[in-house]
């Protein structure tokens, strides 16, 4: 079986190396990419999460030098995405993320930011109820931004808004809620109804049950849905403590990670082809309809903003076994293959 490669627009690092780290190095970044192409990604948006302003600009700076520099990543890393620092700080919704460094939706950073690093931010995760949201993403889309709804207690009225205003996703739905909801208008039902918005979800049996992953994506619809993996450093790792974004989180025996000290979940260790794998074991999808939703959905959705700067990603292709594991993955000139 031939496919494209696989698309990740939400991952915080990988194999051992945190994207958040401001003493990213070339090298690592390409120990990272080398292990995300072992899992068929071959496109992926390195992600930065909530941060006060300077660490964000130490981050970003860091991040961007490294993929520069970095022998795969301008063939793998078109742009960033930036979930945070405008979401909900209530508990429940800011997740592992530092609620002391949430601020209302500035557009002002966004550009400040950007005006430090080469590659663009191609997507930012905004909760629309924070000061200035709606604006924020007419801001956003205005610069060719795509724009996710996260970490978020919208109501339906302001999940509306939010798409009349141009926001185009959910990021990882189901996630970034708090256990106690509203009965019918609250931020989940909300975007599973907003059409306009495409879903992204966290297939890693952790993050939510099969079975509940099996009926928001029947509720979204196949059309509608898409994968993420949000990794950390965690993620193609063994058992241990790894860094990230200034936190220290614990990977467990079966994949979960958590803060060190906490109970709440930090990330992910999911590998993309592992999810595509489960949601296949787990009858949520046809093997064609995985594949769909973790590479040419995404690569649909990136397309605008990608050519509204001139970028062209390079030509990607893997190779998958009967078995669903991957023999073979080329991006560009480079070729990797597996046994």
């Amino acid at each position: 079986m031939i496919t494209n490669g696989l698309v990740d627009i939400q991952v915080n690092g990988f194999a051992g190396v945190d994207f958040n780290d401001p003493q990213l190095t070339p090298e690592a970044m390409d120990r990272a990419l080398e292990a995300m192409l072992a899992t068929g990604v071959t496109t992926c948006l390195p992600t930065i999460i909530t941060a006060h302003r300077n660490e964000l600009e130490a981050r970003f700076t860091a991040l961007d030098r490294a993929v520069s520099e970095s022998r795969l990543g301008p063939l793998m890393c078109p742009g960033y995405h930036l979930e945070g620092p405008f979401l909900n700080p209530a508990d429940g919704f800011s997740g592992c993320h530092p609620a002391n460094a949430m601020i209302g939706a500035d557009p002002a950073l966004v550009t400040a930011l950007q005006k430090l690093i080469e590659r663009p931010i191609l997507l930012v995760t905004v909760a629309p109820e924070v000061h200035g949201g709606i604006e924020f993403v007419k801001a956003m889309r205005a610069d060719n931004r795509l724009v996710s709804i996260g970490h978020s207690s919208a109501t339906s009225q302001l999940v509306s808004a939010a798409a009349d205003a141009g926001a185009g996703l959910s990021t990882h739905l189901g996630n970034g809620l708090p256990q106690i909801l509203p009965k019918l208008d609250n931020p989940l039902f909300a975007q599973l109804a907003e059409d306009r918005l495409l879903a992204t979800f966290i297939a890693d049996g952790i993050h939510m049950p099969a079975y509940v992953l099996k009926s928001l994506i029947r509720a979204k619809g196949f059309e509608r849905s898409a994968l993420v993996t949000d990794a950390v450093a965690a993620a193609a790792a063994p058992t241990g403590t790894y860094a990230f974004a200034g936190m220290n989180v614990d990977r467990s025996d079966d994949g979960t990670v958590s803060q060190s000290g906490a109970t709440g979940l930090a990330g992910s260790s999911l590998c993309l082809d592992d999810a595509v794998r489960n949601l296949v074991r787990w009858n949520i999808a046809t093997f064609e309809q995985a594949v769909e939703m973790a590479s040419t959905r995404l690569l649909e959705v990136l397309a605008p903003v990608l050519t509204a700067r001139g970028i062209n990603l390079a030509e990607s292709e893997l190779d998958w076994s009967d078995a669903m594991a991957i023999t073979r993955v080329r991006i560009g000139n480079e070729e990797r293959f597996f046994r």
